[in-house]
């Protein structure tokens, strides 16, 4: 079968509509991890994954499941949420909650029996979302006047009011402000109640909250909102599952008092990213996901049927081992190789080629469409890390310290972040670092979009999936060692280079009269050469017993 079959175009027109996921959607979901399972468990869980890793699929694929099979089900986008300041943003949320859940109640029940305290919970925090932000009380003995208003469930007597009874002489005024919060506080056993209550109406075993990308709520509210919403569903039969971004998202604080949840203690962990530090793992889960996919349009196995012998493993290492990546990268491969009259296999060259479309420029939009006050700061130092790694040292790899990223973690956790918009990607968690240099270090590679148009030419690209004869990542110990004092010194600087200028400008400083294209084009030529290229120095077999080039890197020290 070839690449211009019928069904490679049904395979691509499949793929391009599963990019994005949204509730309307019935996205195609590969469930390879069991991931499906575990999301199905009464268990209080955190999904963490990159953007593109499957959070929103595994979610809206089991609100389809539990929808077919009457199991109750909520899910909530936290994109609708995240321009509320603080504690609207948590009121409407709660109002998601319990108006989805009130809409889960049969039509006799609507009819027959109106009145119930979810209902009346609801119209509380709808007071409680549209009242202002304190309510300021004045009275006296003889007169008091109120300017707060009511907000509480229950009985006309349970009623919670911002004002407060307070005995006072005569002539004597007080005057006082109690905030949202509060009400919201003394309200929860109420709200919790309500809950409980439906729930047993509704006569299901149990039900799943499923609350989507959270990491897009402002990062200094997140540990009280989680901390609210664990505590309203802790003890019922309504359970939380979070899709967030691991690195930028807060659980937890410690300060004044501990707030929000704990993973392994209050919370369980699904992780769904697959790193590059074990390409080959990446690769066999990338290339399983691709052959299911397949074989909905009757294409089975298409990494073998369809791909030359390297195609799999350049597609894992364009990627970054995303899957949204690795699927978009797919189709824009095959569409060029077609388009060039290249019909028998896709080949590493056509993946390179695909894969210029998705560039870094897209992973920096992410990075300023989820933006709030620490992203300058982190673009600045992207920068730092680009003219760092290919001005100062020529390498696509660095290292950190481990003893440098123990005395700062905050600078560590910006590389953590970087790392999480898929902007560089971690290739050994734990390695030494060649010519006697001391001490244990964490390796990482910029993302392979940033040198594929090579800046500068004659980038020493090293070749962390290919193995020595020493049996150590070629290239990786010989990185150079980027001090974490320099995270601190460019996040807080106030310079403006934008990333991409910077990389239009080192192409420039190295070679002024170099054309993009054509050095573009002998990148990937590079690339795709030596893939296939028999082994040269430092042969190697991979897990497949098939001998793969080794590339001797350069030792540059730091």
């Amino acid at each position: 079968m070839a690449l211009d079959d019928p069904n490679i175009k049904k395979l691509v027109s499949v793929i391009r509509n599963s990019f994005r996921v949204r509730r309307n959607h019935r996205p195609i979901y590969v469930d390879i991890g069991d991931h499906l399972s575990r999301i199905a468990s009464p268990q209080h869980q955190v999904i963490f994954g990159r953007r593109g890793s499957g959070k929103s699929c595994l979610m809206v694929h089991y609100l389809n499941l539990a929808t077919n099979s009457n199991h109750v089900a909520l899910y909530i986008q936290a994109d609708e949420l995240k321009k509320l300041s603080y504690p609207d943003v948590l009121i409407r949320l709660l109002l998601r909650i319990e108006e989805d859940l009130y809409s889960k109640r049969s039509i006799f029940l609507r009819i027959f029996r109106p009145r119930s305290p979810l209902k009346q919970a609801m119209r509380a925090l709808r007071e409680l979302l549209h009242a202002p932000s304190s309510a300021k009380v004045t009275e006296d003995h003889h007169a008091r006047t109120n300017e707060g208003f009511c907000a509480g469930i229950g009985f006309e007597s349970n009623k919670a009011k911002l004002s407060r009874d307070q005995e006072t002489s005569l002539g004597r005024t007080s005057t006082f402000k109690e905030e949202k919060l509060e009400a919201l506080e003394r309200l929860l056993a109420d709200h919790k109640d309500a809950i409980i209550r439906q729930l047993d109406e509704l006569h299901c075993h149990h039900a799943s909250l499923l609350l989507d990308d959270f990491y897009l709520l402002p990062r200094n509210w997140q540990a009280d909102i989680i901390d609210y919403i664990h505590r309203l569903v802790r003890d019922t039969d309504l359970y939380l599952k979070v899709a967030t971004i691991r690195h930028r998202t807060s659980l937890s604080r410690n300060h004044p008092q501990t707030i929000g949840v704990e993973l392994s203690q209050d919370v369980e962990e699904i992780n769904l990213d697959k790193s590059l530090d074990d390409v080959d793992a990446a690769e066999g889960y990338l290339a399983q996901m691709l052959n299911k996919i397949g074989n909905e349009v009757s294409i089975p196995e298409i990494t073998t049927s369809h791909f030359n012998r390297d195609t799999i493993q350049a597609l894992t290492l364009a990627s970054g081992g995303v899957p949204r990546d690795f699927l978009t990268i797919f189709v824009n491969a095959t569409e060029a190789a077609i388009q060039a009259g290249i019909v028998e296999r896709l080949t590493p060259k056509w993946v390179w080629k695909g894969a210029g479309r998705l560039t870094y420029q897209t992973k920096l939009n992410h990075l300023r469409e989820d933006a709030d006050q620490s992203t300058p700061g982190l673009e600045r130092v992207f920068v730092d890390l680009l003219r760092f790694c290919i001005k100062e040292k020529n390498k696509t790899t660095f290292l950190i310290s481990q003893d440098d990223a123990q005395r700062n973690p905050t600078q560590h956790e910006i590389i953590q972040q970087l790392m999480d918009m898929k902007l560089v990607h971690i290739v050994e968690q734990d390695t030494s670092a060649a010519s006697e240099r001391p001490g244990r270090h964490e390796a990482y590679t910029l993302d392979f979009s940033l040198f594929m148009e090579p800046r500068p030419r004659g980038l020493d690209v090293s070749r962390f999936w290919e193995r020595g004869e020493d049996r150590h990542k070629i290239g990786i110990r010989e990185s150079p060692i980027y001090p974490l004092e320099r995270v601190k010194i460019a996040f807080e600087s106030s310079e403006c280079v934008e990333p991409e200028r910077l990389l239009k400008e080192l192409e420039v400083e190295d070679d002024p009269s170099a054309q993009p294209k054509e050095t573009q084009d002998l990148f990937r030529e590079i690339l795709d050469e030596s893939l296939h290229s028999p082994a040269k120095p430092n042969p190697v077999k991979r897990s497949g017993g098939k001998p793969r080039a080794g590339l001797k890197g350069s030792r540059r020290d730091n």
